[in-house]
């Protein structure tokens, strides 16, 4: 069998380009990032816990009917199944791999709340550093397995195929220099969209770009509309702001107006721990009439830098206590509930390509995440797509000329803050029908010379073809249903 001993390719190294790497073991996996060492995923910077029914009380079914009530019951119910009763197992697992959750005196996992969550199922490790805990233990676990070839540095900007298959990656490193790499597969695990947009709570390297290279090599992309948007960032100058998490309104901190009203009050039922799209608009409703929002952690209990120290860290930064003052907050783009379509098993529409985690769309977040489960899902869908690869990395790739499909050129630094503020105005948590036709023709002008305006193109197109609120995706026009 020619060429058996090629390597799985993983592009993308958070969680769940990590957990796919472990998982695929003992198949030979070379995994490829852009920063040295993996630090520029939006991993590391999750400051909420992994959603599992730990409690006596809880169950699988309850976590489930959450995240279909979140996701708009958009969602693949029988993925969520699937999900939602692995979870303990998937806390075990972490466990196993060095994770240290954050335990009771008791020496029970602390189960904390989060946003549309009926029951406290949250754990975390190190209080909201748990994204930095879980990517450091398996981290190390990578660079330690004997089958993983890890490689930073280096950025995928095209894809080989032959004969329709997806066959390999070419990479270019910081110099410039460009190097082809054959695959048994390849797996894209590149992250969201976020960065795509003027205000986010991602890092910088989550601009879409494995979601724009699949688009290109023709995989077909699913609920591209969904974006989510975390309600509450700290709203200060820049671009990729500190988060605020969840965790802190599960605590007791509550959003008021610039009058101290209750800003959640009679908006809905669970008030301030409502879904994160309803909590989002509002803050947005406030934000266009004039006024900002406000987050009041003061009535938290506890110690802060056990509890919330990125949290507190980033606060302190930027000249507030949140022991002791009200915090501005925003809306910022968080999460990509939609992607390259795929499978159970992570498989895309093209031969030869997979996709895991921010950058696929599987269904099991419907039309909204629910809070911290996306984590869960790299972790869950990591170890599902891996342990299928095992079989795929005996096949042979055959003979015959590659092709390479190419992402493309990128928009210069002031072009892509252009696009940036141009998205955030047409498709934020607010959205209506003249400002994306507007946003989609001036895209359209440059989608054949920059792959950020290309990708931006396919997100407003699916943003104006649905035309009825739903989920993340909320339009104010008079003729639209809401």
């Amino acid at each position: 069998m020619r060429r058996a001993h090629l390597p799985i390719v993983v592009v993308g190294g958070g969680v769940a380009g990590l957990a796919t790497a472990l998982a695929a073991a003992p198949a030979p996996v070379r995994l490829l990032c852009r920063a040295h060492d993996g630090c520029g995923s939006a991993t590391a910077l999750a400051q909420g816990g992994i959603a599992a029914a730990l409690d006596p009380h809880d169950s699988a079914a309850a976590h489930a009917a959450d995240t279909l009530a979140a996701g708009a019951q958009h969602n693949e119910a029988a993925m969520v199944a699937w999900l939602t009763a692995a979870a303990p197992a998937a806390i075990d697992w972490l466990q196993a791999h060095g994770v240290a959750f954050d335990r009771a005196a008791d020496g029970a996992l602390q189960l904390g709340r989060e946003g549309g969550h009926a029951a406290a199922r949250i754990v975390h490790a190190g209080g909201d550093a748990t994204g930095a805990a879980v990517f450091c233990a398996l981290r190390e676990q990578a660079q330690a397995a004997s089958h993983v070839q890890w490689r930073g540095g280096v950025d995928v900007d095209g894809l080989l195929l032959r004969g329709g298959r997806v066959v390999g990656v070419r990479a270019r490193d910081e110099r410039g220099r460009h190097e082809q790499v054959e695959a048994a597969a390849v797996v894209l695990a590149t992250g969201g969209i976020g960065s795509l947009y003027a205000r986010t709570s991602n890092p910088p390297g989550a601009d879409g770009a494995g979601l724009a290279l699949g688009l290109a090599a023709g995989a077909a992309a699913r609920d591209l509309e969904f974006v989510q948007f975390h309600p509450t960032a700290l709203d200060v100058p820049g671009h990729c702001l500190p988060l605020l998490t969840e965790a802190l309104r599960g605590a007791g901190a509550r959003l008021h107006d610039d009058a101290g009203n209750a800003l959640m009050a009679g908006v809905h039922p669970l008030g301030d721990l409502a879904p994160r799209d309803v909590v989002s608009r509002r803050v947005a409703a406030v934000q266009a009439a004039g006024g900002r929002a406000w987050l009041d952690a003061a009535a938290v209990q506890g110690d802060w830098e056990q509890r919330f120290p990125t949290v507190l860290a980033a606060c302190l930064a930027h000249g507030f206590d949140p022991r002791r003052q009200a915090l501005p907050v925003t809306p910022a783009a968080h999460f990509h509930m939609g992607g390259l379509a795929t499978d159970a098993d992570g498989r895309t529409s093209v031969p030869g390509l997979y996709a895991v985690g921010e950058v696929a769309c599987n269904g099991v977040h419907g039309a909204n995440r629910l809070a911290s489960n996306s984590l869960l899902e790299g972790v869950l869908c990591g170890q599902r797509l891996g342990h299928g690869l095992r079989a795929v990395a005996a096949m042979d790739v055959g003979d015959g000329p590659l092709r390479v499909i190419e992402r493309g050129a990128s928009l210069s630094p002031t072009e892509l803050a252009a696009l940036r503020e141009l998205l955030w105005r047409a498709a934020g948590p607010r959205r209506e029908a003249g400002a994306l036709r507007d946003a989609w023709r001036i895209c359209a002008t440059r989608a054949e010379s920059a792959w950020q305006a290309r990708l931006a193109k396919a997100l407003l197109r699916a943003m104006r073809l649905r035309r009825r609120s739903f989920g993340a995706h909320w339009r104010e026009d008079r003729s639209c249903p809401s």
